[in-house]
């Protein structure tokens, strides 16, 4: 993640990173423990949001994302309210690794704004072979694959590229995202 969010700032996207409070308490205490209940995961992607509004107001485009669960949730988040204006997920879970049949892509007939995937093409969480068929319940997701990568983007060792390539790599489609986003509309107060 640091990586990551060094080459968005190199590609002129200035990122805020946050940890959900299950994160922040493993840090506090070394003990590992399962994320927190999808509300307060929900509940903690909201007071951020709000803070980073509060901060750059409301005509600063507001594009939300994560790596993995929190690409999810930033996608949940976006499906149940108003003012963001994209998501990306970085290493999408699309279904838990050796569960294909389970998929978390339900919400994304309700996303409000457009949506960008990158993912490595071995990642056990979701790979290309598997979205042939589900192509109307990605209508409107934009996927970007890395050739090679797995949930971290780490490509195999014969590859003749590196995880800080491919990192890059998402950072610059991500660019590519940002500049075919909407622009930000005024929020309004009755949704």
């Amino acid at each position: 993640m640091n990586i990551l969010a060094a080459e968005l700032e190199a590609n002129g996207i200035p990122n805020v990173r946050f940890e959900f409070p299950y994160m922040q308490k493993r840090r506090q205490d070394g003990r590992k423990r399962p994320p927190d209940r999808q509300p307060r995961l929900l509940e903690c992607f909201a007071e951020v949001v709000e803070q980073v509004r509060q901060d750059v107001g409301d005509e600063c485009a507001l594009i939300v994302g994560g790596k993995s669960m929190g690409g999810r949730m930033a996608s949940l988040f976006a499906s149940e309210c108003a003012g963001i204006d994209g998501v990306v997920g970085f290493g999408y879970p699309f279904h838990a690794p050796g569960k294909p049949d389970n998929w978390r892509t339900g919400h994304f007939a309700s996303l409000r704004c457009p949506m960008l995937i990158v993912q490595g093409t071995r990642d056990p969480f979701g790979k290309p072979d598997e979205m042939v068929g589900r192509e109307s319940e990605l209508e409107g997701v934009s996927l970007h694959w890395l050739e090679g990568g797995n949930h971290d983007f780490q490509p195999l060792a014969r590859q003749n590229t590196s995880q800080e390539a491919l990192i890059a790599e998402a950072a610059r489609q991500t660019r590519v995202f940002v500049e075919t986003c909407p622009k930000p509309q005024a929020l309004s107060t009755n949704e």
